[in-house]
């Protein structure tokens, strides 16, 4: 199971490093090295990482993904998801990833009728990680 937390995060954490790169402005979201089937288009994609939705406290959502992935890499390496506070922890984040991808799941549906799929990719990555998280208990 720790085998595919880990899997699960590190494309979370590339996901959300590509948004990161994209929302700082440090690449263009149509890159040609980057694989096409990641490519966002900068007039529709590309454009809900600058919206106010794509932050919390003026901080990107991508960014804070970047985190709580790490986190997780890094707990299972250490052996500490195996401790009660930081598996709490995690667990709690996880939780709050989850609720938070469902609202903007249904931001991108419904109201900005922008069909993401990196985004999708992402919260689905988080679902699955949350349920790993909840065989665990």
């Amino acid at each position: 199971m720790n085998t595919v937390v880990v899997m699960l995060s590190l494309v979370g954490f590339a996901i959300s490093s590509y948004f990161t790169a994209i929302s700082y402005r440090w690449i263009q979201a149509d890159e040609k090295w980057i694989p096409k089937f990641c490519r966002m288009k900068e007039q529709t994609c590309a454009s809900i990482v600058f919206t106010p939705k794509a932050r919390i406290f003026g901080i990107p959502n991508s960014l804070l993904g970047q985190a709580f992935y790490s986190l997780l890499i890094t707990s299972v390496f250490l052996g500490y998801i195996t401790h009660p506070m930081i598996f709490l922890l995690l667990f709690s984040a996880s939780l709050t990833t989850v609720a938070l991808g469902g609202y903007l799941s249904y931001s991108l549906l419904f109201i900005t009728r922008i069909p993401c799929t990196l985004c999708f990719t992402s919260h689905m990555i988080n679902a699955a990680i949350f349920g790993l998280l909840l065989l665990r208990m």
